[in-house]
């Protein structure tokens, strides 16, 4: 066994982990059809594919690709499969997939009882993709479980615009990624585990292949401590610099401290001296303008340009316990001028998705924000994720609906999800990346798609 010399593998299985000896490494199910393709071992295959648990498979020989489809299947149906090389006799684990109407297009799936990256974890998180200036999109998610190491992120690229996707690599170890695009180079920036080391490496052939990545700042690497947190938010260019979020706390500790990263445009993003990272600033209940009441202050922050120049890191905010129970976000001001100095609160915006991530974009044609969130509409049900809407706000101070772009209030709020989004204004569309939980999830939180959709003609909505 050879010692690491890469962030990226093809694919990363751990030293005694079952990982089988052909790689299924990306699942795409839908109404009647399941997709799967596999990395090859220069050989026919034989695929065999049946309902789960039955015992009775139908068995295809002589498969000359990497990648299959099983069609006309019965909607809502668990079913499982595996392939195997038809001279070497190598074989994949069995993996499973479901049945059931989806959205858009499955950029990855990953079924509940699927334990095939159990090493890390079980359910996919952390949607983040990104446009190479080639042309192709890459698409990144990890995977997370409770109590579990979450440290494997899986990439995709698709060459025509979203319509199908293929696997790349695997990150390992990398959390909370977020892919974005600087000078040409793919970079990835995130953390090594939950409340881990921040890092970021580089690719420079499009993603497929990741150098060792950078230790930006040292975490706790345990849920138990205070740690470096963050989510994948856009690394903004502005006055020179390039600026992205992050926290330092953690859930079991009670707080989440936000913070700034930033570095000089033309330095070297893999020099650690060359990054500046401010000192946390500790929510205050007394701060004008918050809601009243306990509250664990800010988690997962986008960074906003204001109409009058201002560069503000707007927060999720945690609004449980207190009055009122949802519809707050708070804005930071972020020191352009001393890139080290703390963040200073500014003031509270009403926006009805607080409770869980968004993200906010300018759309540069007409100077208006838009977020794509998981809207609340009922303080009943505080953890819904049910409603996935487009608004808009021509000031970053008030919002409005535009469209609700997912709704499925029809459902259980404990059974499905469409959360975290990710996404780009490209032309006259919104390009996006939803991590879903739908057709037999975990829970709503505990999401097994990983979609990519598009809001087409977005400005006339």
């Amino acid at each position: 066994m050879n010692s690491t010399t890469t962030w990226s593998h093809r694919p990363y299985c751990p030293p005694m982990f079952d990982g089988g000896d052909i790689y299924i490494c990306r699942i795409a199910p839908s109404a009647h059809d399941v997709h799967f393709e596999w990395l090859g071992t220069g050989e026919a295959y034989r695929v065999s594919f049946g309902v789960r648990g039955s015992g009775e498979y139908t068995v295809t020989e002589n498969v000359k690709e990497t990648e299959f489809t099983v069609s006309d299947l019965p909607i809502d149906t668990d079913f499982e499969f595996f392939v195997e090389g038809m001279e070497s006799g190598k074989k994949s684990r069995v993996r499973l997939a479901r049945t059931g109407e989806i959205y858009g297009t499955v950029i990855h799936y990953l079924h509940p009882d699927d334990d095939a990256y159990a090493f890390s974890g079980k359910y996919l998180c952390s949607p983040s993709f990104v446009r190479h200036p080639d042309g192709y999109l890459l698409a990144s998610m990890d995977l997370y479980a409770a109590a579990a190491p979450q440290n494997l992120t899986l990439v995709f690229r698709s060459d025509d615009d979203g319509a199908s996707w293929h696997y790349v690599t695997d990150l390992f170890p990398c959390f909370w990624g977020k892919l974005f695009v600087h000078k040409g180079d793919v970079y990835m920036i995130g953390n090594s585990t939950e409340y881990g080391d921040l890092l970021i490496g580089r690719s420079r052939d499009g993603g497929k292949t990741f150098c060792t990545p950078t230790v930006l700042m040292r975490g706790s690497c345990s849920p138990k401590s205070p740690g470096v947190h963050r989510n994948p938010q856009p690394v903004v260019p502005y006055r020179g610099r390039l600026w992205n979020t992050l926290e330092w706390g953690a859930w079991a500790a009670g707080y989440h401290a936000p913070m700034v990263m930033s570095c000089d445009e033309n330095a070297d993003l893999l020099d650690a001296e060359n990054w500046v990272i401010t000192d946390p600033l500790p929510y205050d209940p007394a701060w004008k303008g918050v809601a009243e009441g306990p509250s664990t202050g800010n988690i997962e922050g986008t960074l906003a340009i204001a109409p009058d120049g201002k560069l503000y890191n707007i927060m999720r905010y945690d609004t449980r316990k207190t009055q009122p129970s949802y519809g707050l976000v708070l804005a930071y001001e972020v020191n352009t001028s001393d890139p080290s100095a703390p963040l200073t609160y500014s003031h509270a915006i009403r926006l009805e998705g607080n409770l869980s991530k968004f993200m906010i974009k300018r759309d540069p044609e007409t100077g208006n924000y838009y977020t794509l969130l998981t809207r609340i509409t009922d303080p009943e049900v505080l953890s819904d994720r049910r409603l996935l809407s487009l608004m808009r706000s021509a000031d970053l101070e008030h919002w409005e609906l535009v469209k609700d772009v997912y709704d499925r209030r029809d459902c259980s709020p404990k059974e499905v999800g469409f959360q975290y989004v990710d996404f780009e204004i490209e032309g006259n569309d919104i390009l996006f990346h939803c991590r879903t939980a739908l057709n037999g999830a975990h829970n709503f939180h505990d999401a097994n798609y990983a979609n990519f959709d598009r809001i087409k003609d977005f400005r006339t909505l």
